[in-house]
């Protein structure tokens, strides 16, 4: 048996929780049926694109690359800002159902790369363009064309031109089940030095909105950080957790919850919102985000610039082990690397069984990647429908057609695990 062999089989048998942290985060909740508490069921108009970086959802919650918990508890995912954009880039963009020539479609340029099925090792690409992402164009563009038209897509908008664009990999890889080694490397393939924002973003799913606050989860960050930066997150499903940044960056922290005032025009509930992190960068407001540095959204912003050709890599971990707790040994040392290497390797000797050996190396390439994108599409699912159906009790009940409406003879569905998605688009 393999390694990866053995973990399963080890999983088979109860042993270990090597599946309780994978990429289950969706990269679009927007515009879901789940998030749709509209009177008839329009759910692309009731929770466009726009209001996704301002809105707590209240069945998942999604980023790009991302990983979280199997119940969706904690989630982590990098963001990205090439400061010409009008909007933080934390999820995927496409068009609704009702603005594609072709129906609903992503417009963004992504690939799952690699993965094991116990997430012992993962990687996927993002490609972001270095000039403002064209989010109007893009509906505009497609919203003038008939069916029977090609669909106008994001390498038709011309912003990768001139190699002008970042390709960002996003490595994980498993030291135990429980310690977590993040490895995001920003490529820059255009012709000149660009400057590039990343934040790793770690936050809780927003479930004390919807019931007791007691329920609420927290995270800060510690005193006496050695060369490093350090994010610890309490909750009552794990305990304590630590997101370890290598070098030094700004901590930026808020809190997971709907910034009323600007998408109702009513007062807020909280002081500190979902977008602070938005408003912080591209408004410059620095009351945004919260000094006492405590809350249940945290990010580590690396502020870079990074020359034509060249890369610039960002080490984290987020593990169970209190990095005060251990020994003087950099939680980024040469162990760090070995773990990657050993991971890829098992990788390799695992996957080497699946290919005949008539296959061509591009041949096995592909099935391994094909490989990959079925397990990267795995999303942790939430979905009560009785819940849903009745509203939630700390809000208004829903209007009466929806006793009607969508879903209304599903009230027997209560799904809280995670499944194989076509895409996690969806």
């Amino acid at each position: 048996m393999t390694r990866e062999d053995q973990r399963l089989e080890d999983l088979r048998q109860g042993k270990g929780q090597w599946r309780r942290w994978g990429p289950y985060l969706s990269e679009r909740q927007w515009g879901t049926v789940r998030e749709d508490y509209s009177a008839n069921g329009t759910a692309w108009e009731y929770f466009p694109h726009d209001h996704a970086r301002s809105r707590a959802y209240r069945w998942g919650e999604d980023g790009i690359g991302g990983i979280c918990d199997s119940h969706q508890r904690v989630c982590f995912a990098p963001a990205f800002w090439n400061r010409r954009d009008p909007i933080l880039k934390e999820r995927l963009f496409g068009l609704t159902g009702h603005e594609g020539n072709h129906g609903e479609d992503v417009k963004e340029c992504y690939f799952y790369l690699d993965a094991t099925p116990t997430h012992s090792y993962l990687k996927m690409l993002y490609k972001y363009p270095q000039s403002e992402f064209p989010y109007a164009r893009l509906v505009s563009e497609n919203g003038r064309r008939t069916k029977a038209d090609p669909e106008f897509e994001l390498l038709d908008s011309g912003v990768f031109d001139g190699d002008r664009y970042f390709d960002i990999f996003v490595e994980y890889a498993k030291a135990t089940a429980e310690d977590i080694l993040i490895r995001i490397t920003a490529w820059n393939r255009g012709p000149q030095s660009a400057p590039l924002d990343l934040l790793p973003t770690v936050w809780f799913r927003n479930t004390w909105s919807w019931r007791d606050e007691t329920q609420r989860p927290k995270l800060w960050r510690p005193p006496g950080q050695r060369g490093c930066e350090l994010i610890c997150l309490e909750t009552s499903s794990y305990g304590q957790r630590w997101l370890v940044g290598e070098g030094k960056s700004s901590l930026l922290f808020t809190d997971n919850e709907t910034n009323f005032k600007r998408l109702f025009g009513v007062e807020n509930r909280a002081q500190y919102l979902k977008d602070a992190f938005h408003e912080y960068l591209i408004s410059g407001n620095e009351f945004a985000i919260n000094p006492a540095q405590t809350g249940t959204k945290a990010s580590a912003l690396y502020r870079l610039d990074i020359p034509a050709g060249s890369a610039a890599t960002l080490r984290l971990r987020f593990t169970d082990q209190n990095p005060a707790a251990v020994s003087a040994q950099s939680p980024f040392g040469q162990a760090f690397d070995e773990v990657f290497r050993v991971r890829i390797a098992e990788a390799d000797e695992f996957y080497a069984r699946y290919a005949s050996g008539k296959m061509t190396g591009d041949a096995r390439q592909v099935q391994r990647q094909a490989f990959a994108g079925l397990l990267w599409s795995q999303q942790s699912y939430h979905y009560d429908v009785g819940v849903w159906l009745q509203g939630d009790p700390a809000f208004p009940p829903p209007p009466p057609e929806r006793k009607k409406g969508r879903n209304h003879r599903w009230r027997h569905l209560h799904s809280a695990d995670v499944l194989s998605m076509p895409d996690k688009w969806e």
